[in-house]
């Protein structure tokens, strides 16, 4: 009986844990006007922010017509990538970058998956059973997470709108929680 208590205030203290996740702070879309639209220059790039803010928070997110993409500052270059892994939609601004073969890679934080910043290769670690003594070796899934361009001008760093001529594994969940649907980040 004892045991079904413990397990039941378990379970009731998992959900209370996620609610505070599900309810906490909110990204906030510092980039886009009160009609909800980007700020989008006479050159067509995209306002994302300062280059010394982005630079001290290591990582932003913002809104490009709707899509969350997020902006990372890592080992002294900027990358930006649609905000949603090409999975199953894990938040990668809340992921960890790690060091895999050389590559920064941004780690979802949803199921691990490891996602490259410079490509937006798919990278698994995978043996090959034919070796006599297989060993595991990183190995790229080929490109699945949309890559944005960026450019610095004058202290300030804006984003390409997105050829959507290409299509790429995140592209699916970038418009899943496209316009701040139900599924939308941080909420």
């Amino acid at each position: 009986m004892l045991d079904l208590i413990i397990l039941g205030l378990h379970f009731f203290i998992c959900f209370l844990i996620s609610i505070a996740i599900w309810c906490g702070p909110k990204d906030v879309d510092l980039h886009s006007s009160s009609t909800g639209r980007a700020e989008i220059e006479p050159d067509g790039l995209i306002f994302i922010g300062k280059e010394e803010d982005i630079k001290k928070s290591q990582r932003i997110t913002a809104k490009i017509n709707g899509r969350e993409i997020v902006v990372f500052y890592h080992e002294g270059k900027f990358h930006a990538l649609d905000s949603r892994c090409y999975h199953e939609g894990g938040p990668l601004c809340r992921g960890e970058i790690e060091d895999i073969n050389g590559q920064a890679c941004i780690v979802c934080p949803w199921h691990k998956f490891k996602i490259t910043l410079e490509t937006g290769e798919g990278l698994y670690e995978g043996i090959d059973p034919l070796e006599p003594s297989p060993t595991p070796k990183w190995q790229s899934k080929g490109v699945k997470q949309r890559i944005h361009k960026l450019t610095i001008d004058n202290e300030n760093v804006y984003v390409s709108p997105p050829d959507l001529s290409v299509s790429f594994d995140s592209d699916y969940f970038a418009d899943k929680y496209k316009n701040g649907g139900e599924l939308a980040m941080g909420k």
